[in-house]
This record gives C-alpha cells, structure tokens and sequence, in this order.
C-alpha cells in the first residue's frame, strides 16, 4: 500500500493509529499476497495523492473499485487510457455531453478532474478480481468516512455529488452549510433512466463554484 505524504496526511494521521486500520491494513496486505487483488497496491490512495484536501472543489463518490483487469487505478468510475470504457461511465459523458455539451473522448481516464480538485473517492477501496464488493466491511468504509468527515470540515464553498443509494447514504455526515450536495440515480445501465439523465450535476457544481468565486472545472476529457 503506497504511503499518504500530502496535506491528507495530517487530517488521517489518527485514522493510523487505531485498531480497525491496523486489522485493515494486516487483511489488505494478505488479499493482495494470496488474491488478484485491484487497483495495483501503489494506486490504492490515489484519490488522496491526484486531490490534496486544500485543493477539494468536488467530491465524486463511488462504491469500489471496478474488479476486471487492468481497469482500476484509484480514482473512482475511471479507468486506465487503453481500457475499454464502462457502462456506467458511458452514461456519465452521456450526460456531461447533455448538460455542458462537452464532446465524448475515446478514453475513460479521469485524472484531468482529479488534478482540478475532484475527489474521485470510493468507499472501498480495494476488491478482489471479478467479485464486486468483496472488501466491502473490512474497514475501508471506516477510513473513507473519516475522509469525507475532513472534507466537510473544509471552510469553502465544496460540491458532493452523491450518485445512488450507497453515495446516498453519506448525506447525514454532510453538515456544512457552506456545501452543496447534488443526488440522483446511479449512472449504470440499470437505474441511468430513473432521473440519472437530465439530473445536469457538472452545470449545476460550475454555477456553484462560479457564484462563490472559485474556478469551476474544466470538465472536457481530451481524446488520447
């Protein structure tokens, strides 16, 4: 697991010590030396390292990580340049392509909005390959709670956009009033068309930051 070493480290540094992180930590290291375990164990805070917490505009929040190969890399719903693009993100450019008319790329690599202070953050954030959810309660959630508690202590105008009911789920922990939360369906093929589409998270997130005077996010993904 690759070390934390920017401003995150210093909001985390007491999640570290306590126990639920030291059995976490012990039963990670152990998936990944007998599993085929995701993302590769140096991309697992990626998160973290692509989005320092004084630079959080966003927050994008995700389950775990996708389980076939070579897909995960730590940012939530993307996906390394030469990995064919998932459902579930196919309905997202479809909808930033409504919303903002930005054209749809020929990759699903989302660092760009990491890099502009979008937290693309899971729950979870490792699994075992081809088992979705198989490190869900093993501690992660514990951690990732912990993350979004330091986010919502953030002093700005922040924007969490919660897609589904697990996202959903995290709202009671979103107290500050200096903060927007943006819900709707989840992006899949399953429940897009139960008011995913038309929900115009990236509009409403840049008229936000606009309004508060900060830079809003350039949302465009470049082709590769």
């Amino acid at each position: 697991m690759g070390a934390i070493n920017n401003d995150w480290l210093e909001a985390l540094k007491e999640e570290f010590k306590k126990p639920y992180y030291a059995k976490l930590h012990k039963k990670v290291l152990e998936e990944y030396q007998t599993n085929l375990v995701f993302p590769p164990a140096d991309d697992i805070f990626n998160a973290f390292h692509l989005t320092p917490l004084k630079d959080v505009k966003v927050v994008i929040l995700g389950q775990d990580p996708y389980h076939n190969v070579n897909q995960a890399h730590g940012l939530c719903f993307s996906v390394k340049p030469e990995v064919d693009i998932p459902p579930s993100l196919v309905n997202i450019y479809k909808e930033l392509h409504d919303d903002l008319g930005c054209e749809i790329p020929n990759h699903g690599y989302l660092t760009k909005w990491a890099k502009q202070g979008v937290l693309m953050l899971n729950t979870v954030l490792t699994v075992r390959a081809h088992q979705a959810n198989s490190h869900r309660g093993i501690g992660w959630e514990e951690f990732t709670d912990a993350a979004l508690r330091a986010v919502n202590a953030q002093d700005r105008p922040i924007v969490y956009i919660l897609w589904g009911k697990p996202a959903q789920a995290k709202k009671t922990m979103l107290t500050n009033p200096k903060h927007l939360i943006l819900e709707a369906p989840h992006p899949s093929p399953l429940s897009a068309y139960r008011g995913f589409f038309g929900s115009k998270p990236f509009s409403k997130t840049n008229a936000f930051l606009k309004e508060y005077g900060v830079e809003p996010i350039d949302w465009q993904i470049d082709n590769q």
